[in-house]
């Protein structure tokens, strides 16, 4: 677990979802290589992430407990932050649960905080990011290299 209890930065939120399908199903969407976006580019240069020219630009695998729990930790100019992917296994498929902990330095953190995290922003792309795991964890492996064509 991360978080101020763990040495990590400090507790942000947390988000959950359940997926129909099993846990290894929604381990491989975490794990495979994300689509890159348009605009990715400049926010990655605007916000000087860590590893820029990583899969993840501003996240790197900091632990990893397959099919179980993902732990990504990054930073930018304005944050330093860990994202905790929990799978567990339910009835009829899997609860995802992404917990987000960040420390946010100085007046331009604490600006940066009230932005992303004050505005609902943060939670909006969390909840996103989950529904997208999701629908492409419940496609199934042929569905989802299909679809990616």
């Amino acid at each position: 677990m991360t978080g101020p209890a763990a040495g990590g930065p400090p507790f942000v939120d947390e988000h959950s979802v359940f997926v129909v399908a099993p846990a290894t199903a929604v381990w491989a969407v975490l794990v495979a290589p994300p689509r890159r976006r348009p605009g990715g580019a400049l926010l990655t240069r605007a916000l000087r992430l860590s590893d820029p020219d990583a899969a993840r630009p501003g996240f790197a695998v900091a632990e990893s407990d397959p099919p179980r729990r993902l732990l990504f930790a990054g930073g930018h100019r304005f944050s330093d932050y860990t994202l905790e992917w929990r799978l567990s296994a339910r009835d009829g498929g899997t609860v995802l649960a992404a917990r987000t902990c960040a420390a946010f330095p100085g007046w331009r953190g604490r600006v940066y905080r009230a932005l992303v995290i004050g505005s609902g922003g943060h939670r909006v792309v969390m909840r996103r990011w989950l529904r997208a795991i999701r629908a492409q964890a419940e496609r199934g492996p042929a569905e989802r290299s299909a679809s990616d064509d």
